[in-house]
């Protein structure tokens, strides 16, 4: 049986539970384990912990992974990647080398029979409103013309040092604030009153949970990390379940 797979928030180029080179090769075992079956691959953000393509440069590591969904596109896998707040800078890499479809929004999709809402997360929902200005900022071409004229030892450097400095200033991702306080359960009420959806799935938060909505029939599912977790959602048509690789123990936070 053909089944369809989602993952997010790998953050290679920086350790965590494992250092970056361990967990690619995690991510590749992973990848292996489930090409068999897998009919649609949705990787749904933040893979890198920086991204940025010069139009002849293309940053240093990750081949493991690269040359895996660049394998799995050639074996006729459909391969779908979202931007994160870490890796905005995607450009046509991914879609002309690896043959995946790129996306830098939230997507609505049938698959399988159900209706998904798919995203990374970020900038959705209310408040946040100096981050969402600082992507409009980010996200415009001109800013990313101008960053693309630093050397790209600079350049790379001074993304990571700034994610270094957004990391320690972070509220701790993995307590549950509540259904009234978690700003992507907000936003996923809003769109199910908006459009009749079956799963909201999304990244960005770090935290894995399956979280039934008010009509009682929806799931917001967020896909958690590889940072600690392993986490990752896998549906066969029927059942969407959120599971755990190479990681005994690990559960999601089920509401």
């Amino acid at each position: 049986m053909s089944k369809v797979y989602f993952a997010s928030d790998f953050h290679l180029g920086i350790n965590a539970r494992l250092s970056s080179s361990e967990r690619e090769r995690q991510i590749v075992r992973w990848l292996d384990h489930i090409s068999s079956d897998a009919n649609e691959i949705y990787l749904v953000g933040d893979l890198f912990d920086f991204w940025f393509e010069y139009p002849t440069v293309v940053p240093r590591g990750y081949i493991r992974f690269l040359g895996k969904i660049a394998e799995l596109a050639d074996q006729g896998i459909s391969l779908h990647i979202f931007t994160g707040n870490h890796d905005m800078w995607m450009q046509e890499y991914m879609v002309h080398e690896i043959g995946a479809q790129l996306y830098r929004k939230p997507i609505v999709r049938e698959i399988l029979g159900k209706k998904f809402m798919i995203g990374h997360g970020d900038g959705l929902g209310p408040g946040d409103h100096g981050y969402k200005f600082i992507k409009r900022v980010f996200a415009h071409p001109l800013s990313q013309w101008f960053y693309a004229r630093l050397h790209p030892n600079f350049a790379f450097w001074l993304a990571n040092f700034w994610s270094g400095k957004s990391r320690e200033q972070a509220v701790l991702k993995d307590q549950w604030l509540g259904k009234d306080q978690e700003w992507l359960v907000q936003y996923a009420e809003k769109k199910i009153r908006e459009i009749e959806l079956d799963f909201l799935i999304f990244g960005h938060r770090h935290l894995p949970i399956d979280c039934r909505l008010q009509n009682n029939r929806s799931r917001y599912i967020n896909l958690g990390d590889w940072l600690y977790f392993n986490s990752y959602a896998v549906f066969d048509g029927n059942n969407l379940e959120l599971c755990f690789f190479e990681n005994e123990g690990a559960s999601a936070r089920v509401f």
